[in-house]
């Protein structure tokens, strides 16, 4: 979408136009739910990270300056939303409970040879910092300036990150012997 259609939508919004809100909803979606899933490694834990980046755009509009990409706005809400909902989740979980027990589970048994399954773990396996700009890049096909503006870090961050994290997961999947 273009910077000033979507800029109309968010100026419509702000006066309360329904539809307005609806479509702008409607565009991101799914690209915000992506980015979530594949930083969360869970379809529930995705949904509900992105109904409350919704809940929070839409609570915060008024703060939201023109002058940048709606899109790098809401894909920096929906990063750190993901990202704390992440460690929410790890506070919650009991210090026994180890998924990897030795026994897989019929789940994974049926998607053991999977290449997509792997890549998703070890995308799970990375710092957060890390699996951030993986997600942008990769799975949300941002440039390597709209990764760091809605990070907001330099644009050499942003490729040293990605180059650490790219080193990383190859050699996880290679220990694998899915590489």
């Amino acid at each position: 979408m273009d910077n000033s259609r979507e800029q109309a939508l968010v100026e419509q919004c702000r006066r309360g136009d329904r539809r307005a809100l609806e479509e702008l909803l409607g565009m991101y979606e799914k690209p915000l739910f992506n980015a979530a899933y594949r930083i969360l490694g869970n379809p529930d834990d995705a949904a509900d990270a992105t109904q409350a980046v919704f809940m929070k755009a839409f609570e915060h509009l008024d703060s939201y300056d023109p002058s940048y990409r709606f899109f790098s706005w809401i894909y920096r809400i929906a990063i750190n939303e993901s990202i704390n909902q992440r460690k929410r989740i790890r506070q919650q979980q009991p210090l026994d409970d180890n998924e990897e027990s030795g026994t897989p589970g019929p789940y994974a048994s049926a998607e053991a040879g999977d290449l997509s399954r792997e890549i998703q773990e070890s995308l799970m396996t990375l710092k957060d910092e890390y699996r951030t700009v993986v997600v942008l890049r990769h799975f949300s096909e941002c440039s390597y300036q709209e990764i760091s503006e809605i990070l907001e870090i330099p644009e050499k961050t942003v490729k040293s990150r990605l180059y650490t994290a790219r080193q990383l997961m190859r050699d996880r999947l290679l220990a694998h012997g899915a590489y």
